[in-house]
């Protein structure tokens, strides 16, 4: 029986399954990992250790839960975390730590200085948006000048997904989904390498190939065969972002469509039938042809969770790790306690800085209206709701800034394992909001597109027809029109603070 293979690398954590050629899950692995945070603003991963060793590692564990023969495995598919950038030699041999996508805000000088030399007008013509910290370009250039040396041997720069696929195949590629983020040193039109947009970066040769997500990008190598455990000449995808995967795991696939993915950050994807022009969100090509992805994300979803587990619920912890109730049920247990709106207490989620749509690195999260009867409860609740605050805010964007109807939103990732962050959403939004029959995330979006490249499958339609929704949550109006009265109060907090958050930073 044919098998089908799909791995993704995440900010804290690893994931993988396999699938049979009707998408039944036959094994799924996991394993955490850390995330470098050296100083404030600088989130980086070990490419070598944490991106690579967790691909070996969960491989191998798969083939061997699942009690398969290696070659039964007919294709790999792979996706990781987007917007990154490590420079690697010509072995895909990391030079540097990987700096991560827009959490990392280092290269906030870079792009100050292509905003003063090319102005608001022109950088945004070049880059399709308002450069941010998500764009690669600045990376890139943060390594020209911060370490020239490694800038200088580096023969590729690349994403995590193009890395995980030159150490599998040998052949560097990135896929088109991903490429948009790394405009201008490609050229929308063609995908070729933009030679003249290069030149204020870096080399055109240190630019991968680009092709679609679904390609076949090549074979494992003997080498690739020997770590992870996979048959050699195995056929292997080029690969994407984690978020484009996980909206592929959902069933996003056609216009009108919407996935809110609640893993440490949120990610937004909406898809459209034509390019759409907004410099607030990202708006590029996706993975499936024809259509085009309205992108966007948040800087602290799961993050500021588990920020508030660590600094507020170390007793549920300690109680978790002897044999106690998980920690976070705990938290949602209490915030499920508290009303909506949370007895008047907001929170602004920007822990990290913002992308989407503020697209600002200095921002600060706030936590507005204590008063000495709000607990740590309401805080978590608080916290919930400003995330859901957050994705109304795209939701308005997409519906109102651009007249594009929203058919239905899909939420995935480890937020919906939480009833009371799920129905704020619907309720902060006034609308419902679906779960996937299968929420394991991206690396089962990577299983699928193994399945469609490896020939189980025809087409997206075909595909479409195996997928499903597991649960619908319907909004409590009387709810919305709370948050709804109190919207203004959460735009305004950011709006009226921002200059002081700058002032901080």
């Amino acid at each position: 029986m044919p098998y089908y293979l799909g791995i993704d690398i995440g900010t804290s954590a690893s994931k993988g399954v396999l699938i049979d050629a009707e998408c039944r899950i036959v094994a799924q692995a996991s394993c955490q990992h850390e995330t470098e945070n050296p100083q404030d603003g600088w989130y980086q991963h070990d490419a070598e250790a944490i991106w690579w060793g967790d691909f070996c590692r969960l491989s191998r564990e798969l083939i061997e839960r699942a009690g398969i023969e290696a070659n039964q495995i007919r294709c790999v598919g792979l996706s990781a975390l987007g917007c990154d950038c490590v420079p690697v030699d010509e072995d895909c041999h990391a030079l540097a730590p990987a700096i991560l996508y827009g959490v990392d805000a280092r290269s906030k000088p870079q792009i100050d200085k292509l905003l003063s030399e090319y102005g608001p007008d022109r950088a945004r013509e070049l880059f399709g948006h308002d450069p941010c910290s998500s764009d690669i370009a600045p990376k890139v250039l943060w390594f020209k000048e911060n370490m020239p040396e490694v800038h200088e041997r580096a023969a590729k720069f690349l994403t995590a997904s193009s890395y995980l696929c030159a150490k599998l195949t040998g052949r560097f590629t990135i896929d088109r989904y991903l490429a948009e983020d790394f405009l201008p040193l490609y050229d929308r039109g063609t995908w070729q390498v933009n030679e003249r947009g290069c030149a204020r970066f870096c080399r055109p040769n240190q630019m991968a190939e680009v092709m679609a997500a679904t390609d076949i990008a090549g074979v494992i190598t003997d080498r690739a065969a020997v770590e992870t455990g996979l048959a050699r000449d195995t056929p292997a995808l080029v690969g994407t972002g984690d978020s484009g995967a996980e909206a592929i795991s959902t069933g996003v696939f056609c216009p009108g469509d919407m996935m809110v993915q609640l893993g440490s950050t949120a990610y937004f994807i909406y898809l459209a039938d034509h390019m759409v022009d907004d410099a607030r969100l990202w708006p590029g090509t996706f993975i499936i042809p024809g259509t085009y992805g309205i992108c966007a994300g948040t800087n602290t979803a799961g993050a500021l969770t588990a920020w508030l587990r660590r600094e507020l619920y170390r007793d549920a912890v300690d109680a978790e790790h002897s044999g106690g109730p998980d920690a976070y049920e705990v938290m949602a247990h209490d915030a499920g306690q508290v009303g909506p709106g949370a007895d008047g207490l907001l929170c602004l989620p920007y822990f990290a800085g913002e992308r989407t749509p503020l697209n600002d690195p200095e921002a600060r999260g706030v936590f507005f209206g204590l008063t000495e009867r709000h607990t740590r409860g309401h805080m978590v609740r608080a916290a919930l709701e400003g995330v859901a605050y957050t994705v109304a805010a795209h939701v308005d964007i997409i519906e109102r800034g651009h007249g594009l109807p929203i058919e239905r939103i899909m939420l995935v990732g480890g937020g919906t394992k939480n009833p009371v962050w799920m129905q704020a959403i619907a309720d902060v939004c006034g609308r419902e909001v679906s779960v996937a029959k299968v929420t394991v995330g991206a690396c089962f979006g990577d299983a699928l597109m193994a399945a469609l490249a490896g020939g189980a499958y025809s087409s997206w339609g075909e595909l479409a027809r195996v997928l499903g929704v597991a649960q619908t949550i319907e909004p409590d109006m009387d709810a919305h029109e709370l948050y709804a009265s109190r919207r203004h109060i959460f735009d305004e907090l950011y709006a009226r603070n921002c200059d002081l958050m700058h002032e901080l930073g």
